[in-house]
Parts: C-alpha cells; sequence; structure tokens
C-alpha cells in the first residue's frame, strides 16, 4: 500500500516511437524507467481500447479489445513476421510530434496484415488459451470487426438487416466465408495483450502501477452495443431512444452531445449486473488501479433526445447508484478504484462518492476563481482524494495559466506564492505533491512546461484531439532528477510494506 504517492499522467500514443504513434515499443519500457528513477508510483494513462471516427478512446469499438494500433512493429520484426525495409515502406506520417491518424489508419493494417499471414500463430498454445479465456467477447469483436471491413468500415446500423440484428445463421453464413477476416482480428488482439502484460509487468517489477481508464459508456457503433443490444436503450432497429451527454456548463455552451447508448439499468439489475462484472474483471487485468470516468453517471445520467443536434433538452434520470458497486465488490473483493466526481456536482453525487469509500478528483485548475473559496482549493482537501494540476481535458497548465484573467492570476499567484504568471505552472505542482492528498498525478506536459500546444483534448471539438506526442529525448535525467527531488522533499515515494 502506498502511503503518499504520485505519478504522471501520459497517454500510451503520446510516446515518441518509429513508426507514428506511440505504441509498446522500446519507448515505452524507457519511459517506465524514466518514471522509476524520478520517484514516481503511478503512470496513469487514457483507455486503450480501438478507436472508431474522431480517435478518441472514450468512443471504442469494444470495450474488451486493445487498440491495434499499441503493437510495437519493432517486436513483430523480432519475431521475424516483419522486417525493417517494410515497415519503413508504408507512411505512418512524418511529423514527430504529432499523429497522423489518417496514415496509422491506411497504413497500420496493412502492415499487420502481413504479419498475420506469416504467422503460425494457430499453433502456439498461448494463443489457444487466450482465444479460450477470452472468448466472452473476443468472437463477437473479431466478427463485428470483420463485418464492417467489409461494408466499409460502416456502423452496424448500416448493415443487412439480419447482419445487423445479430442473426445466428447470417453470422454463421458470413463468418464461413470471411474466415481469414476474423482471424486476423483475434491475432491482433493476441499480440496487443501479449505486448501489454509484458510491459505492464515491467513496470510493476519496478513499483509502478498502472492507473488505467474506464469510460462510463460504450459507443454506440460498438461490439458490445450490437452483441448485447438488451443492456441498452435501444429500439427493435437498434437505434438509440436516448443518448448519453453533458448539460451545457464552463466547457461548452450547448452541453457535450457524446452520443453514446445509455444503460437500461433494469435489465442489468436483472442479471445482478453480470455484464459490469465481466467489464471490471477484464479492467484488472489490464490495471492496478481503475479510474472511473464520469462517476457521477452512475447517481444520475443526463438523456438527450437521439436526432438532436446540441445537448441543451435532455433530463437527468436516476441511475444504479452505489448497488452496482456493491456488487462488483460481493464478486471481485475491494476495487482499487478513482472516482471522477468533476462537473455539477448535486448532494446526491457527494454523498455516494463519500459512501463509497473511493478517493474523488480534485482539479487545480478549477481551484482559482477570485473570491471563491473553492472545494478544489488544496486548503480543504482530505488525504482520500487525487490532486491533478489538470487532465486530458484541461489545457496545459502553462496554456491556463497564460489565459486567466488578470484578477483570477493575481489571486492564483498569491495563494501559489509566486511573483509571475510563468511560474504558476512550477508552483500548481508543488502546492499538489505537498498537500495531504494520498495521491498526486501530473500531467507531463506540465513538468516539460509545455504550452497549449500540448494540450491532448478539447471537449465538444474534432479534428486535432488525441494527436500531441513527447519527441524523443525530452525524458532527460535531469528533468528524472528534478522531479525525483520534489517527490522526495514532499515524501512520496514511501512505500508502507505491512
Amino acid at each position: 500500500m502506498i502511503k503518499r504517492g504520485c505519478g504522471i499522467l501520459l497517454p500510451i500514443t503520446s510516446l515518441p516511437s518509429k513508426h507514428g504513434i506511440g505504441c509498446f515499443s522500446k519507448e515505452a519500457y524507457e519511459f517506465v524507467d524514466f518514471l522509476s528513477a524520478a520517484g514516481q508510483r503511478y503512470w496513469q494513462i487514457l483507455p486503450l481500447g480501438p478507436t472508431g471516427f474522431g480517435d478518441s478512446p472514450y468512443q471504442s469499438f469494444s470495450t474488451f479489445a486493445g487498440n491495434p494500433y499499441l503493437i510495437d512493429l519493432g517486436s513483430l520484426m523480432e519475431e521475424g513476421l516483419l522486417t525493417e525495409s517494410e515497415c519503413n515502406s508504408y507512411d505512418f506520417g512524418d511529423r514527430e510530434g504529432s499523429i497522423n491518424y489518417e496514415k496509422i489508419y491506411r497504413s497500420r493494417f496493412q502492415i499487420l496484415f502481413i504479419a498475420f499471414q506469416r504467422s503460425n500463430y494457430r499453433t502456439e498454445e498461448t494463443y489457444q488459451t487466450f482465444v479460450k479465456e477470452e472468448n466472452f467477447w473476443l468472437e463477437d469483436y473479431a466478427t463485428y470487426m470483420a463485418i464492417k471491413q467489409v461494408h466499409g468500415g460502416a456502423s452496424f446500423l448500416d448493415w443487412e438487416k439480419d447482419l445487423c440484428l445479430h442473426k445466428t445463421k447470417a453470422l454463421k453464413v458470413f463468418k464461413k466465408e470471411w474466415q481469414e477476416q476474423v482471424e486476423f482480428y483475434k491475432f491482433l488482439q493476441y499480440n496487443f495483450y501479449k505486448q501489454w502484460k509484458a510491459l505492464k509487468t515491467y513496470a510493476n517489477e519496478r513499483n509502478i502501477k498502472i492507473i488505467g481508464d474506464i469510460p462510463i459508456y460504450v459507443a454506440l457503433d460498438s461490439a458490445d452495443t450490437w452483441s448485447h443490444p438488451e443492456l441498452f436503450q435501444l429500439g427493435a432497429d437498434r437505434r438509440p431512444k436516448a443518448v448519453a451527454g453533458c448539460p451545457p456548463d464552463a466547457f461548452s455552451k450547448t452541453g457535450q452531445l457524446w452520443g453514446n447508448p445509455l444503460y437500461d439499468w433494469k435489465e442489468h439489475r436483472k442479471t445482478k449486473y453480470a455484464w459490469w462484472i465481466l467489464r471490471v474483471n477484464q479492467c484488472q487485468k489490464l490495471y492496478d488501479v481503475i479510474r472511473v470516468d464520469h462517476f457521477r453517471g452512475f447517481e444520475s445520467y443526463y438523456a438527450i433526445p437521439y436526432g438532436d443536434k446540441t445537448a441543451e433538452k435532455g433530463n437527468w434520470q436516476l441511475g444504479p447508484g452505489l448497488e452496482l458497486f456493491k456488487a462488483l465488490e460481493k464478486d471481485m473483493g475491494k476495487l482499487d478504484v478513482i472516482a471522477e466526481d468533476l462537473g455539477f456536482l448535486t448532494d446526491g453525487v457527494r454523498k455516494m462518492v463519500k459512501e463509497s469509500g473511493f478517493p474523488g478528483m480534485k482539479v487545480l485548475q478549477f481551484a482559482f476563481n477570485a473570491g471563491e473559496d473553492s472545494g478544489y482549493l488544496p486548503h480543504h482537501y482530505k488525504p482520500n482524494c487525487v490532486v491533478y494540476t489538470g487532465t486530458h481535458d484541461n489545457d496545459t497548465t502553462i496554456g491556463w495559466a497564460e489565459s486567466l484573467s488578470r484578477q483570477d492570476a493575481a489571486y492564483c499567484m498569491e495563494y501559489l506564492g509566486v511573483n509571475k504568471r510563468k511560474d504558476i505552472c512550477k508552483g500548481m505542482i508543488r502546492i499538489a505533491l505537498s498537500s495531504v492528498a494520498r495521491t498526486v498525478i501530473i500531467p507531463m506536459q506540465d513538468y516539460l512546461e509545455i504550452g497549449s500546444e500540448g494540450r491532448i483534448n478539447l471537449p465538444s471539438t474534432l479534428g486535432e484531439n488525441w494527436k500531441w506526442r513527447l519527441l524523443p529525448g525530452e525524458c532527460t535525467k535531469e528533468l528524472s532528477d528534478k522531479i525525483k527531488h520534489l517527490t522526495d522533499i514532499y515524501a512520496r515515494n514511501t512505500i508502507n510494506k505491512k
């Protein structure tokens, strides 16, 4: 158990690598070494699922599958399945600090298919074991992706009726004709899980825990919705009755229209939350700690009429509350969870977070409104919380500080004890680490003091998100020594060995 720990937030995709996007390559292992040298105890990442339109890890084709983009081509070269010249012949984009998703999409699957055709994976005992153990989701996922490929990437809502409705006879006919494509997607998942397990083991052996992220919702166009429509608020044609989002707030005047299908909580309750138990069990294979996205949505969720162009006309409906988490803990024991309790909080949400015992999140960028004694200010903290300077949905702290009004900037600098706006980022890191919070997570961009060009995501926008990457050589010994010094000053490198 970690008494006072800290870590760094960095998506896998934001690592440097040779082939256009961060992956489970040697650079990932080097980043683990960097974390260890810096005295860190956590590496927080974003969801690992396969992404679709918009490239958001929160809109995945499956809640159980892994993103094939993260498979390290270098490891496949070492296995003799690819050559360096073959990999170099594909265009994965030429900007080291940014991901070109269009080029990745057009190239990655082609090179991975070459590796698949050369592999003797069917004879590997570990592959047979993987397929057997993961069959509860893998067969449907691989079939779904193969059908999607054959249909030019179209949503399952636009497939032939019997395939759209997951009819057994139609699926049998399809799999007989397109067996190779179905097997290809199983092969990708086998390699994803094998490579991720090796990287996670490497991190754990160096006393670094992985904080993973479980999105509250699944995507409408996903294997989950397609194969288990009874778990969602869908019509007979599989189209949603209402979709998920957030009402108008500081991020967006018209709210956030996420478009995810909503759960049929009555059905989940009937099954004693069996699907959720499978889902969280899978997360526990992937991560050491689970950050539950949009935790407040389990107390009450915002339902927007399907077809609306904005989130302005939604309404709040009751969720399962702690009943779900009690069912999970009855099956799995005590959960190591972080509750993402940000946004508009009601008394009911606060009560649920408190009764759950899960640590909530404190984001310092939400704290500094002149004249307001915000609950995000450190003098209000209790130990059972996780403090961030900002998250993947915020601007970098340098960018945020530059955008502050003169009045808010003056208040922030006075609170932090710094004299210049450019020193706010350093002050925020120090005040987070020095707080009573048991855990502190700092985005990598803040340690690097990067401006708004390092922002990961701007909610309610498309096109420029999820692209930022570290440049080769940015994780220097000088930086790790600097972080280690701060970590030691504020006693965040201690482990309670019971």
